[in-house]
């Protein structure tokens, strides 16, 4: 059939580097993605139905309505965005899964606060299609080209090289000196060399963005004896599963050609989840990957937590260390406090120019760009407050600083949308998009929306605060007040029934549960309003105290400008 009668199916991110390594045979032995058996058996055994073993599902997720159209056995195109085809996939299986079951088989919880159950259940498609695929066209990168290798290509250069012990290292973090200690220990024990094979596809939402990482591995390189070491990319997509994934690393890293895998303390982990506790236990992945090891061929290097210990003034791991030794460390989430603080690194912990490198990325609050979400009802009084905040900050501070009204930004689009959840999401995300482009600028984004769904202000912050500050900003104004100022007169248009499905009175509005700020302009000025919101901006480190004078207390007996239609969205 030719290829333009062929039904498009647009890639998500995550397709994209899953097709990625499927196409360049690092999914070996995967040809295409998951049939529904191999899934169930994946799921269930951690083994393709030939036995094969393979602890991850890779799966083609697709919309309800694109999954009506397909028949078995017919081809389709896996196309980019921009319609660039990659690959031509024939569809075999076709199912609508039980994604509860997969969250319980696969990450062992339902807990969303894990981030593979949380895009598993608010971001994977309702339909799955299995199949093999077909190359048409390799996905492109424009970024690092020398440093990205495919299976093939990097055992041809491990041959060029005369290389025969290979270890790899996965990691998805900035390297530092505990992580290179750990490295040339396990080089050394094998007489082999290394592969640094970081994670340069999506990972955590909170972790240190992948240009940045790389930047650090290519400073770390220098402090590495000549010739021992290799740094290589590795296009994947983490599902932080734990001691599965830990499995599902050491068979990727045998097709890129290693001998010995790294498999350090909680080893492809979540973190913790509300009450401080991991999703999985330190050393799981370890005991998995034993369980397996006579039958991956690759052979695992299981290292317990590498620590500083002052009285050598050296690095250990933590069951060589002696009682009457000190310990000292630095978390990922103290690094990053001390960053945003400008406080100083100790130098056992990391290399000056990684520091510096990871201080240039990541400046303090004040120098960031950062966004203002203002939700709440109609006539809760979102864009007077927001145009009152607006004005202030262009006195304050030199960053730039935008307004995006959602009334505003539905005209500018062609009054195209309705009032659904769809529509309503789908304004919030062009706002969201806007606003975090304007972050990662530097500059301020205030944006005034209802926005009445919890799970689409979550996704707003989980763009945003890629690449700045996001303080959500809750106008708490009770439902008779919106509706005594009803300065468009629209509950008026509700009680007279011309309008339907109204935020508020027909329609839910899931009230923050836990905003950054919240605000009652039925009982705050405006000016009150700012100066409560502008506190917190001072406190928080987003704004300094430079020549302007701090006159920012709230009163919220200071009624003078509470007046009846003063307020608007």
């Amino acid at each position: 059939m030719d290829d333009l009668s062929l039904k498009k199916w647009i890639i998500t991110q995550r397709q994209r580097f899953d097709l990625e390594m499927l196409l360049t045979d690092a999914f070996f032995p995967l040809t295409g993605f998951l049939s529904q058996a191999d899934y169930e058996n994946v799921l269930i055994h951690s083994r393709l139905m030939n036995q094969d073993l393979w602890p991850m599902p890779i799966t083609l997720d697709v919309s309800a309505a694109f999954a009506q159209q397909i028949t078995l056995g017919e081809e389709i195109m896996l196309c980019e965005p921009d319609q660039t085809v990659l690959a031509r996939m024939t569809v075999t299986d076709k199912w609508q899964p039980n994604q509860s079951r997969e969250a319980e088989m696969l990450f062992a919880t339902h807990n969303t606060k894990h981030p593979g159950v949380d895009y598993l259940f608010n971001t994977v498609n309702p339909w799955y299609l299995g199949g093999p695929v077909q190359l048409i066209n390799h996905p492109k990168h424009h970024d690092f080209t020398s440093l990205r290798h495919t299976p093939k290509s990097l055992a041809q250069l491990f041959h060029r090289l005369g290389w025969k012990k290979i270890v790899g290292f996965q990691t998805r973090n900035p390297l530092h000196r505990a992580h290179m200690e750990l490295t040339l220990r396990a080089a050394n024990q094998i007489e082999g060399h290394l592969l640094l094979h970081p994670v340069v596809g999506p990972t955590k939402l909170d972790d240190i963005d992948y240009v940045t990482r790389v930047r650090c591995y290519q400073k770390v390189l220098q402090y590495y004896p000549k010739q021992c070491v290799l740094l290589s990319l590795l296009p994947l997509a983490m599902r932080m599963a734990g001691p599965k994934e830990a499995l599902w690393h050491a068979l990727i890293r045998k097709n890129y050609g290693c001998t010995h895998f790294i498999v350090g303390r909680d080893h492809a982990g979540p973190g913790n989840n509300e009450e401080n506790r991991p999703f999985y236990q330190p050393y799981a992945a370890q005991e998995l990957l034993a369980e397996h090891e006579h039958e991956i061929g690759i052979q695992i290097m299981p290292f317990s937590e590498m620590v500083y210990v002052r009285e050598r003034r050296a690095y250990s791991l933590l069951h060589e260390v002696q009682p009457n030794e000190t310990i000292l460390t630095i978390s990922g989430t103290t690094l990053r406090k001390k960053l945003a603080a400008q406080q100083p690194i100790p130098g056992w912990f990391s290399f000056p120019k990684i520091i510096q490198e990871l201080r240039d990325a990541y400046p303090p609050r004040h120098k960031q760009g950062f966004t203002l979400f203002f939700t709440g009802l109609s006539g809760s009084g979102k864009s007077t407050l927001a145009q009152a905040l607006m004005t202030k900050l262009h006195s304050l501070d030199k960053r730039k600083v935008s307004l995006l009204d959602g009334d505003l930004v539905r005209q500018l689009i062609g009054n195209k949308l309705g009032f659904s959840e769809e529509d309503r999401n789908i304004n919030i995300n062009i706002i969201s998009y806007i606003a975090s482009e304007i972050t990662k600028t530097g500059g301020i984004a205030i944006c005034a929306v209802i926005a009445p769904y919890q799970r689409a202000r979550q996704i707003s912050r989980d763009l945003i605060t890629k690449h700045g500050g996001f303080i959500e900003v809750y106008l708490s104004t009770p439902l008779e007040t919106c509706q005594k100022r009803d300065p468009k007169g629209l509950y008026e248009k509700v009680r007279r029934g011309e309008i339907k499905h109204f935020t508020g009175i027909d329609d839910i509005y899931e009230a923050p549960q836990h905003a950054d700020i919240s605000v009652d302009t039925s009982s705050l000025s405006i000016e009150a309003s700012v100066g409560i919101i502008l506190n917190f901006l001072y406190s928080a480190g987003y704004l300094t105290l430079s020549s302007q004078t701090r006159t920012l207390d709230a009163r919220p007996d200071d009624l003078s400008e509470l007046q009846e239609g003063t307020y608007h969205e």
